[in-house]
């Protein structure tokens, strides 16, 4: 597959992104390029989530859709989702080429994350909607070089700083920026987020809305039986909540008609979202401090066995800080990792500064709670190694 054969001459992580090279390619092709209507997903955390369910709402309403996301667990497949289901290596050959077609050596220039974008826009070229989940960025990110008809931010914190700013007031400039005509805002959000959301808003002439629909009694009900009937975490309520009031908005939904979608709603089909994948294993890519509180939450009351590594880049010590009350001990879960140095002796030093107790990572004891949890490519070796074992 030429496909397969391109990804792997190219780095999926990049230590700097380039602000104006997708905006010069975009320029220099766009009228070859399908279009699409767009709706993007920014934010820090619940960006897979709150997209995929918006996904399942617009297919069960009959509509046609793609969802893009990254990064994957297993396959680089996993980015793309059409329909419900989960794009054949035989239909991103046949988006390779159309975009080949275009690019001709231009394809060898785009960075991994740039042509995985370029290639969502033909492999969903035939899409009623089209759900881009931003990577890292906002303003110049691959995803935002097109046009879209509606903006979705999710709760906006501290992560990727050495891309995107060292405070949040700088972080969420870069990604607020991004916004498009109408903007749904989670509420969720510090107030200097908000009201600098509001700001842009006013400079781009954009219709700006904060979500609200967890102040409704009956919908918010409804999501939590969904939430139980499906074994999900409490966050992905507040996901759903999200992706509900944005479905309202975009196709022009009221109540009965959101009631009705979430008896419909078949359940989240994303990998790693707090996912129970045995009696006492539970598996998260959240990978930052926000995410670490959230599932500090979700666990309060008890104590797991943290199975867990991260990347020297990452502030390990903020996010063991807050994960430390239901930590019985750290078992560092060791691996190899070609693109990004992993944090190692710094790690070691920030559990020793919190008083965790830590250990190497051996196997799993039947009778102790486990919670995996950093990257996507720590979720992806553990459950090849969970599979295998």
């Amino acid at each position: 597959m030429k496909f397969q054969q391109i990804l792997s001459e190219k780095t999926i992580y990049v230590k700097k992104i380039s602000r104006f090279f997708m905006f010069a390619m975009y320029e220099k092709y766009k009228n070859y390029l399908p279009k699409t209507k767009n709706i993007q997903i920014i934010g820090t955390n619940g960006k897979g989530s709150t997209g995929r369910f918006l996904a399942l709402l617009l297919l069960n309403h009959g509509y046609k859709v793609g969802h893009y996301t990254s990064p994957h667990i297993f396959d680089f497949n996993e980015r793309f989702w059409l329909n419900g289901k989960i794009v054949s290596n035989e239909l991103l050959e046949k988006a390779h080429e159309n975009l080949e077609s275009i690019f001709l050596k231009d394809v060898k220039r785009l960075s991994y994350f740039e042509y995985a974008t370029f290639l969502a826009l033909f492999v969903f070229k035939d899409c009623d909607y089209v759900v881009l989940e931003a990577g890292v960025g906002g303003e110049y990110d691959a995803t935002s070089i097109f046009e879209r008809e509606f903006s979705i931010f999710t709760e906006i914190g501290f992560d990727h700083q050495d891309l995107l700013g060292k405070n949040l007031s700088d972080i969420a400039r870069t990604k607020l920026k991004a916004m498009s005509k109408n903007v749904l805002i989670s509420f969720k959000q510090r107030p200097e987020v908000i009201e600098l959301a509001q700001k842009i808003a006013y400079l781009k002439d954009s219709v700006l809305c904060i979500s609200s629909l967890e102040k409704n009694k009956k919908i918010c009900e409804n999501a939590q039986v969904y939430k139980k009937n499906n074994n999900l975490a409490f966050f992905l309520k507040d996901n759903l909540l999200l992706a509900l009031e944005a479905f309202s908005k975009i196709c022009n939904k009221k109540e009965k008609d959101l009631i009705q979608s979430i008896k419909m709603l078949p359940k989240l089909d994303l990998k790693g979202r707090c996912e129970q994948i045995s009696k006492n294993i539970f598996i998260d890519v959240g990978h930052n401090e926000m995410a670490a509180l959230t599932l500090a939450e979700a666990f309060k009351e008890k104590k797991v066995h943290l199975v867990y590594n991260c990347f020297l880049d990452k502030d390990s010590y903020s996010i063991l800080r807050a994960l430390k009350p239901i930590i019985k001990v750290v078992e560092i879960y060791e691996y190899e990792s070609k693109d990004r140095v992993l944090a190692g002796s710094v790690l070691i030093e920030n559990l020793r500064k919190l008083n965790i107790s830590y250990q190497k990572f051996t196997n799993i004891k039947k009778d102790e709670l486990y919670l995996v949890f950093g990257s996507f490519v720590l979720i992806e070796k553990f459950l090849r190694g969970y599979s295998e074992r």
